[in-house]
């Protein structure tokens, strides 16, 4: 929908840390990630702090 209505903007995916060390370190999920060019933002969420943004 925001691609739709603001086609400028970078969308990113913000991914609590816990689950990006676990599910999104396989090898499956990051062939997706390169081939969908994903943005991600790992985050901390009881620091709630962001440890990584990844373009």
């Amino acid at each position: 929908m925001l691609k739709e209505s603001e086609p400028d903007r970078t969308l990113y995916l913000g991914i609590p840390d816990d689950n990006y060390n676990s599910l999104f370190q396989t090898r499956f999920v990051q062939k997706i990630i390169i081939d969908y060019q994903l943005r991600l933002i790992i985050y901390q969420p009881i620091e709630e702090v962001i440890k990584q943004w990844i373009s």
